[in-house]
This record gives C-alpha cells, sequence and structure tokens, in this order.
C-alpha cells in the first residue's frame, strides 16, 4: 500500500504545532542578523522575531535550506515507510528553497513530487492543507499532488504592507521597486503573478481605503461562489480583524480557514504592519 510523505518549507506559515497535529515535515528556512543564525519557526517564533526586528539596526538577511537539508528529511520519511513523498514548497522565483528540494530528490530513496506553489506564505499554506486532506482521504501521491497544485493555480493572494522599505532592501520587490509607499499615506496593494514574482495591484490612499478596495476586488473574483480564505498580518492581529471586517461589509461569502502569523522569513520582506489574505473557490 502507498503511504505518502508531505513536506514543505517554514514560509508556508503554518507553525510547528500544526505541521506535527498533521504529520507534515517541515524543513526551516534561515533568518540571520550580523552572525547570529536562527531557524524560522523553530528558533524564533513571530513574535520574538518582530521584537528582535525592532530592536535591530541591522536589516536580517535569510538563507534557503540546502539539499542535504531536504535529503535527511527525505530519508526520515522513507524509513518511516512513506513510499513516495509530496514536497510543497513557496515560489522558486524569490528563493532557491524549490532548487535544494529538486536537487535532494535526485538520490532519494523513494519518488519525489515537488510542488512550487508561485506564491508564499498562507497561500502555500492552503495548498499544502489541500494535499493533506487528499491524503488522509486514502488519495495515492498523483492525488495528493494534484490536490496542492490545483489549489496553489486557482489561489489569489493579496497583501498590504505597511511599507516597502523591508521588500526593496531585500532585494524582493520586483514590479513594486516604484512604487513611493511612504508618500502621501499610499498603501500599495500587492500581488503574486503567474510566474511567481511580485508586482503591485493597486495604489490606495490610507489603510481603510485598501481594505475596502481589497475587500471589492475578492467579491469581484467571487460572484455567486463560496471561498475558502485565510487571513495573515505580521505581529498585527488587529489589521486582520480589519480585513475581515472588510470582506464581511462587501458581502464576501468565506469559509474562514485560518488567522496565522507571518514568520521570520517572509516578515524580513514583509515587514511589521503587513497584512493579506490568500483564498481560492471552493468546489
Amino acid at each position: 500500500m502507498t503511504r505518502v510523505g508531505i513536506v514543505c518549507d517554514s514560509t508556508c506559515d503554518l507553525g510547528p504545532e500544526w505541521l506535527a497535529q498533521h504529520s507534515v515535515m517541515m524543513v526551516p528556512l534561515k533568518v540571520l542578523f550580523d552572525s547570529d543564525s536562527y531557524l524560522d519557526w523553530i528558533d524564533l517564533s513571530p513574535d520574538a522575531f518582530y521584537s528582535k526586528l525592532a530592536a535591530s539596526s541591522v536589516l536580517p538577511k535569510t538563507s534557503q535550506p540546502s539539499p542535504a537539508d531536504f535529503a535527511a528529511v527525505y530519508a526520515r520519511l522513507a524509513e518511516a515507510g512513506c513510499t513516495e513523498i509530496v514536497s510543497i514548497h513557496l515560489t522558486s522565483a524569490l528563493s532557491g528553497t524549490f532548487e535544494s528540494a529538486t536537487l535532494a530528490a535526485v538520490n532519494s530513496p523513494v519518488p519525489i513530487r515537488i510542488v512550487d506553489t508561485k506564491t508564499v506564505s498562507m497561500a502555500t499554506a492552503l495548498a499544502i492543507r489541500a494535499a493533506v486532506e487528499a491524503r488522509d482521504m486514502g488519495g495515492s501521491a498523483t492525488e495528493v499532488e494534484s490536490a496542492a497544485r490545483e489549489v496553489a493555480e486557482s489561489s489569489h493572494f493579496y497583501f498590504i504592507l505597511d511599507t516597502l522599505d523591508y521588500l526593496v532592501k531585500g532585494g524582493r520587490a520586483g514590479k513594486a521597486s516604484g512604487l513611493a509607499a511612504s508618500v502621501l499615506n499610499i498603501k500599495p496593494i500587492l500581488t503574486f503573478t503567474p510566474e511567481g514574482t511580485i508586482e503591485p495591484f493597486k495604489k490606495v490612499k490610507g489603510l481603510k481605503k485598501a481594505f475596502a478596495a481589497l475587500a471589492a476586488q475578492v467579491a469581484a473574483d467571487s460572484p455567486g461562489v463560496r471561498l475558502r480564505l485565510s487571513v495573515l498580518h505580521g505581529a498585527a492581529p488587529e489589521l486582520a480583524d480589519q480585513m475581515l471586517a472588510a470582506l464581511d461589509g462587501a458581502g464576501v461569502d468565506y469559509e474562514l480557514v485560518m488567522i496565522g502569523s507571518v514568520g521570520a522569513v517572509i516578515g524580513t520582506y514583509a515587514g511589521p504592519g503587513a497584512v493579506g489574505l490568500a483564498y481560492y473557490p471552493m468546489s
């Protein structure tokens, strides 16, 4: 009988507790403050990270897992009896994590199916959740992989940053690098391209109007359709509440999967005060 293992990286922002409860193995990325290195979500919780970020004069850097890191996890799952593995990761356009997973798969003792979600954080988390549901229903590796890919491809991910400074300084701004977010209280709404890079969606003056514009877009995306939706925030749970209130005000029909914190790696580029949502239509 086929036993399917599921692997992810820490940028899904699901956290070790949820992943352990659902038998998903997580390979962490690293966050570096000067010479000090921390494993995302392992050595550094979101709360600890944002406190450290506020107190640091140095912008942290991030580092992807090595192929050896993935190989060790793949071998552990094979030893535990998994006959195939589905490995689900953040966009390859912004990180070498997908490449490390791919290199590790070459010499794996069992077949590895690797999914590039072309996105990050809660949007990647939705794909992982779909994979878990498929596996727990007795799905084959093909079905588990397909469930993850279908959700990743049908998902929308929008986010609002308090400042673009972290994204620009970290070199991940892409087409959004020219936006003057701090001028006149402009709040850019950003999204991901189908290729997995960041691009501006809309510029709005003021956070309240940004929430309204984003809620209107979600409503326009889903006329008469119920959504499966997650909200994320960077050390700002009150903003997540305001986002949900805006969705309710716009009449969006959704099932709330979770409200999650942005972890240290994604938070390095999003900064504190980020808020966003990921969703896909329920079949």
